[in-house]
């Protein structure tokens, strides 16, 4: 969050992204809401990883786009296809399937970790809606600027009160090993960019979207903690991860279809808005037609 805020603030200092100014106390109290949310997404999803393994951290997680479904409708009033709702289904049934396959299953974590999924959604969805509200627009750097600044306030002291040696333990890895500042800045940066594609995928697509593309990157972060970390998964939970793959696709075909009737039926739209257009064109002259006759007749009746 501190490299999000110095990079953000930095490219808005020298010119190559305006800043958009906070219009107004309530939507400062939005972005508050915002970066409180994405805390509390951040602690509970590293908290519920001391109980279960990464790979069954992504498998809950990949249920995220369920429940950004609901919250997009509940609060946004964002509806998709039937098609679309039914490809969630294989997303939740895969996560079950998983869950069930997993040997290093432990209350606490999933509690966590599925308490930090419902919040990611809350988030997208959040910062969905601060990105198109016509009246307080902002954005995607401008909020994530903000947003940053405010999450660093909350995380700061709570790192100070809940890890006070961490500071001490990183700056002796930093002089046992220079190498080790590199890295830190190096990943600092990266998760600049990360964040800030993650706006702007929300902004362009959907928060929705958002989130089924963040399963696909579930699946691969499955795959290297089997390989790097040697985590035990069962072939129930291979198929499960399976499972929820193919509803990944299923998503992606189901928008691809929604696209391509949207555009079919915007041709039909135009035109018949070119009728009444034209309609409406040649009336005037029948009414400025009709009334001369009137006229004509009056004036030959006088």
């Amino acid at each position: 969050m501190v490299a999000c805020v110095s990079i953000g603030g930095l490219s808005s200092v020298l010119g190559v992204t305006p800043l958009k100014l906070v219009k107004s106390w309530q939507q400062f109290l939005k972005i508050v809401v915002l970066a409180a949310v994405f805390c509390l997404t951040v602690v509970l999803g590293n908290v519920s990883l001391a109980f279960i393994p990464v790979s069954f951290n992504q498998a809950i997680g990949s249920t995220t786009p369920f429940f950004t479904a609901i919250l997009a409708f509940t609060m946004q009033g964002q509806r998709e296809v039937p098609l679309t709702y039914a490809s969630l289904i294989p997303i939740m049934l895969g996560v079950i399937v998983a869950s069930g396959g997993e040997p290093a299953f432990n209350v606490i974590g999933f509690t966590c970790c599925l308490a930090a999924t419902a919040l990611r959604a809350l988030k997208s969805v959040l910062q969905s809606m601060l990105m198109s509200d016509p009246a307080e627009k902002l954005d995607p750097m401008s909020l994530l600027l903000y947003m940053s600044g405010v999450s660093v306030t909350f995380l700061l002291p709570m790192a100070v009160a809940l890890e006070p040696t961490s500071f001490r333990e990183a700056s002796a890895l930093v002089a046992a090993s220079p190498s080790f500042l590199y890295w830190l800045i190096g990943n600092s940066c990266l998760a600049y960019f990360v964040n800030l594609t993650n706006f702007l995928v929300t902004k362009f697509t959907s928060a929705l979207t958002l989130q089924v593309l963040g399963n696909a990157k579930g699946v691969v972060a499955a795959g290297v903690s089997v390989a790097v970390f040697r985590n035990t998964v069962t072939v129930q939970g291979c198929l499960g991860y399976a499972i929820t793959v193919g509803g990944v696709f299923l998503y992606s075909e189901s928008k691809r279809r929604a696209k391509a009737a949207a555009a079919a039926v915007a041709p039909a739209g135009a035109a018949r808005a070119g009728d009444v257009e034209a309609k409406g064109e040649r009336e005037p002259l029948l009414m400025s037609g009709s009334a001369t006759q009137a006229n004509g007749k009056t004036f030959f009746r006088g």
